[in-house]
């Protein structure tokens, strides 16, 4: 599992409307093969990095949400840019609003995030090779066993608010 140690960042959409900053490292990046991923982005993964909403920083522009049915059944609320409609990042019902799981690859420097755990391997795409430097679970996990204990203390503050 890699620490990151990326702590501020720049990102945004495509015709740079909505434009935003991360101001701390992640808590954890998610590398996701599940069928709602692969569905929603058109490709065979999401890679996605959780931060606290305080933290995704809009620098320019507002994104609108779109809520969007999930496997959980609870939904989830995809951010985009209005003009070219491009997903920045989704929150879903466990945390709400309070957690953003930012799309790296709207990162202007997304090569410097890689994920700390691939999860949904169970339904990956048998021609994608999984990367045997990076923990893999067949389905989702428990945080406790993949977090580092800083990270679940400051998500848990975080939610308590």
């Amino acid at each position: 599992m890699s620490e990151h140690i990326v702590s501020k960042l720049t990102g945004g959409c495509t015709c740079e409307a909505v434009r935003y900053e991360w101001v701390d490292e992640p808590l954890f990046v998610h590398c996701c093969f599940c069928r709602w991923c692969q569905r929603e982005t058109g490709s065979s993964y999401a890679l996605n990095a959780l931060m606290e909403h305080d933290r995704v920083v809009l620098t320019q522009g507002m994104p609108y949400g779109v809520t969007l049915p999930s496997n959980s059944g609870k939904g989830q609320t995809v951010h985009r840019c209005g003009n070219c409609q491009v997903a920045l990042w989704s929150t879903y019902a466990g945390a709400g609003e309070l957690i953003r799981f930012v799309r790296v690859g709207t990162l202007d420097e997304p090569d410097r995030v890689p994920p700390d755990l691939q999860i949904y391997t169970a339904s990956k795409q048998p021609w994608v090779a999984l990367s045997p430097e990076i923990p893999a679970v067949p389905e989702y996990y428990r945080r406790s066993l993949y977090w580092p204990q800083h990270k679940i203390l400051r998500y848990k503050a975080h939610l308590q608010g």
